[in-house]
């Protein structure tokens, strides 16, 4: 009773029984696929405390000017997509997918902190593009995971009193309900499980992560990867997860995408297994797509709170760079700015006029990655 709203609930009764039924709940907990991944910062805390605290590369993390926000209108959502699939990328992993005649909506995070109090927590570093009430009607919400920065409580609220079907992964239903969500609109899927909303299928695939939202983690809340097919397009959305193989299976049994969205922001070395670099995602995508170039990426989870030691335009101009580099097809649109993935792409680095200068470190980091027992990557090193 004296515990935040926002913590959520634990899954107790049919909930429960059905998460100890799954394949993936091992040991009382949720198993990552390829074994154990390490979740919280490894090295010594004064090792991480040293970087985050750095006086010369904190004030790196952070916008120096007013993020160009695309200020998302009506006008720009009501005429249907011409090409069937329009993209508008809402800040950090809230994206709004019209596709095949349906809207999705993605992660969505209104609120103004990633946190379970309006006082304290990573605070937004510009505005959402659009108030929620102005986005229109959803047909389905989808959640990754029950983090905070995937899952407010304050925006799932809002959208409790709409006609939405909300998909979330096995055991994040217990939250919604929580906070409002009648049963009848939740479909809660295991890895590999989908369901049918409309002319949709969506499939709930495998990431490499975690979760948690209380002062106990449980780990009884899965994390997911979403495919998302229509009539004649399909997409993909990695939530959050670090690089491991199985991308090539999601490929292999879902792809090729029109587009993904891929996780590429609030990496570091002090957590390498639950979140990917930039060089990691254009991988993972490459991945998903059978191993060419193909599709669009667009790159998600950075630019709107601050969560790792990294710059905060750095996951920008590594992705374009990157990309580049294999000849794949990249949109890097302002917040609120909304695309066809058929159509032009918003390829201009937005993110420079209020950025420092980013060092390509990452150079260095691929020089790092080719040696004996780390993981290789894309990157040159002159």
């Amino acid at each position: 009773m004296l515990q935040p709203e926002a913590f959520g609930a634990e899954p107790s009764g049919e909930r429960l029984a059905r998460i100890r039924r799954s394949p993936h709940f091992e040991d009382g907990v949720f198993q990552n696929p390829g074994g154990t991944a390490r979740t919280r910062p490894s090295g010594s805390m004064l090792d991480f405390a040293k970087v985050f605290l750095d006086k010369d590369t904190r004030p790196l993390r952070a916008p120096r000017g007013t993020v160009p926000v695309h200020a998302t209108t009506l006008a720009d959502l009501a005429k249907p997509p011409a090409t069937g699939l329009r993209v508008t990328w809402m800040g950090h992993s809230s994206v709004l997918v019209e596709i095949d005649g349906h809207r999705v909506l993605f992660d969505p995070v209104w609120g103004e902190r990633c946190s379970p109090f309006p006082f304290a927590g990573p605070k937004r570093l510009h505005p959402v593009p659009l108030p929620l009430a102005a986005l229109g009607p959803v047909d389905v919400v989808v959640i990754s995971h029950d983090h905070y920065d995937h899952l407010d409580m304050p925006t799932i609220k809002a959208l409790a009193g709409t006609d939405t079907v909300f998909a979330v992964p096995l055991g994040v239903g217990a939250h919604l309900e929580h906070w409002g969500v009648s049963a009848d609109r939740l479909r809660e899927l295991d890895w590999h499980e989908d369901t049918k909303i409309g002319g949709l299928t969506l499939t709930a695939t495998p990431a490499r992560h975690f979760c948690g939202r209380g002062l106990r983690n449980t780990q009884h809340t899965l994390w997911a990867s979403w495919v998302v097919a229509g009539e004649e397009h399909r997409i993909y959305h990695s939530g959050d997860t670090g690089y491991f193989e199985g991308f090539k299976d999601i490929g292999a049994a879902h792809g090729p995408f029109d587009a993904t969205m891929i996780q590429i922001g609030a990496y570091s070395e002090f957590w390498p297994d639950i979140h990917m670099t930039p060089e990691e995602g254009l991988r993972a995508h490459l991945d998903l797509q059978g191993g060419a170039p193909h599709g669009v990426l667009m790159p998600i989870h950075w630019g709107t709170f601050n969560l790792a030691p990294h710059p905060w335009a750095e996951p920008g101009e590594w992705t374009k760079e990157a990309a580049e580099e294999v000849g794949q097809a990249v949109a890097l649109p302002r917040p609120g700015e909304p695309f066809e993935p058929a159509g032009k792409l918003p390829a201009e680095p937005w993110w420079r006029g209020v950025s420092g200068t980013v060092r390509r470190t990452w150079r260095a980091m691929g020089a790092l990655a080719a040696e004996p027992g780390v993981r290789k990557g894309l990157g040159h090193t002159d």
